[in-house]
């Protein structure tokens, strides 16, 4: 009988020692190393069955953009760069009671005359029916299993043969080669990698759904990224009704980009226009509030930014944010204390994003600002005027990309003014039903906002 062989494998990146570490050497994670029993390979699983072909000559490999896989819902179509193609896998992770399941069982739903199955192992099959009976959808084409062995999963898909594949989640899979329990690294990994095998083999759509941990990351090894396609984060605050599904990974199209839905009592509604949405409680008289024209991957979005400005009554004054960094607002404050000479160290700061987003672009460093001023003066911002800049420590209004794009979504909500950067160049000839204003610092920003 052969001893059985046994290494710790460290949970967070992968990386493997033939003793228990505190520290992982590679990740720099403490307490992240796990005893896993390591299967032994026979000689007929070393044999590859692929061979080596000419580049300049794939011949029925090839696939064209018109073999994508057109979906039935228009934020994802866009984001995954105009549908999904046939052999390629999609990892979506998002926190439990995101929506995850819903938006996979809906779009499995929606997909007429095309064959799908539904895989879950963490919910029964009545109540995934449930889910679909409060959605108000069905179809025949669409086949559900409950199951989480994956041998057995794997003659399913043999006798069913379909198209699509959504597994619900990728860490209830256990594969009876590996002696680890459902969730290890081992598994994952041997999981994920036959089922993306299968999937690349037969031109077959796998989307697999992953936990999360709680520091918002993907639970399992970086590897399992490493390995799909494509990789997409669902996410949004439990107090309002949107949620945003953002592209982080994606082999076939642009990253960055991101969809927005809205949860409804029947299921997750497309928001083509999530600008005018977010912009339809704005109110002219009051101080504080700012518009800014931000963009996430290639779409452009005005979103408010709303700011409070008052003196503190505590000895250390309060720097609290809800949807932006906190440390580069503690920047763009200390920029308007030691440049402009606003006297805010003494005063207590709270910002809020309106609508539970979450921003990151740089260019909306302006609206700030005048989100800020506005309540530090008790002056309100005109409602038809929006803001565009980055600024830099110096005081400086720096250029953004893709101006044109933000200027265009401004002018077509009816907005009559936007304050830019100076230093950006482009077509002033496109645009007639606003009036673009160019700032080169924050002084003269302030002086021309509140003259």
């Amino acid at each position: 009988m052969s001893k059985i062989k046994t290494t710790y494998i460290c949970q967070n990146c992968g990386a493997s020692s033939l003793k228990w570490q505190g520290k992982c050497p590679s990740c720099g994670e403490w307490n992240t190393f796990a005893e896993e029993i390591v299967p032994e390979k026979s000689k007929q699983e070393l044999a590859g069955s692929s061979k080596p072909i000419n580049i300049d000559n794939f011949g029925n490999l090839e696939i064209s953009e018109k073999d994508r896989l057109m979906l039935p819902d228009g934020e994802l179509n866009r984001i995954t760069g105009g549908g999904l193609i046939p052999g390629s896998v999609t990892l979506i992770g998002g926190e439990p009671g995101i929506g995850k399941s819903t938006l996979l069982l809906q779009l499995a739903l929606r997909l007429k005359n095309f064959s799908s199955l539904y895989i879950s192992g963490e919910e029964s099959a009545s109540q995934i029916k449930m889910r679909a009976k409060r959605l108000g959808l069905a179809n025949p084409d669409c086949y559900l299993l409950t199951e989480t062995n994956l041998e057995l999963i794997i003659q399913y898909l043999q006798h069913l043969n379909p198209k699509l594949i959504i597994i619900d989640s990728v860490q209830t899979l256990s594969s009876s080669n590996i002696e680890s329990p459902a969730g290890s690294l081992s598994q994952i990994r041997d999981c994920t990698a036959r089922l993306s095998e299968i999937a690349k083999n037969q031109h077959i759509t796998l989307i697999l759904i992953g936990h999360i941990t709680k520091d918002g990351y993907l639970a399992g090894p970086k590897l399992l990224e490493h390995m799909v396609d494509t990789v997409l984060y669902f996410e949004g605050d439990r107090n309002y009704d949107y949620r945003i599904l953002r592209t982080i990974k994606n082999r076939f199209g642009s990253v960055s980009d991101l969809g927005i839905y809205e949860m409804s009592e029947k299921g997750l509604i497309e928001v083509s226009n999530p600008s005018d949405i977010l912009l339809t409680h704005r109110q002219s008289h009051l101080s504080g509030i700012a518009v800014s024209a931000m963009l996430e991957g290639l779409r452009p979005m005005l979103i408010e930014l709303q700011a409070l400005v008052t003196p503190t009554y505590y000895g250390t004054p309060q720097r609290n944010s809800t949807g932006y960094d906190n440390r580069r607002l503690s920047m763009l404050l200390a920029v308007l204390e030691k440049r402009c000479g606003l006297k805010i160290i003494s005063q207590d700061v709270f910002f809020n994003v309106a609508g539970g987003l979450k921003i990151t672009d740089t260019a909306t460093d302006l609206g700030i600002v005048s989100a800020l001023t506005s309540s530090f003066f008790d002056s309100p911002i005109q409602a038809d005027t929006c803001f565009t800049g980055e600024i830099g420590l110096s005081g400086e209004i720096r250029p953004v990309r893709q101006l044109e794009r933000r200027i265009f979504e401004a002018e077509k909500l009816g907005f009559s003014q936007i304050f830019i950067s100076s230093y950006n160049k482009f077509q002033h000839k496109s645009f007639k039903n606003i009036k673009i204003t160019p700032v080169e610092h924050l002084n003269q920003f302030i002086k021309l906002l509140y003259k």
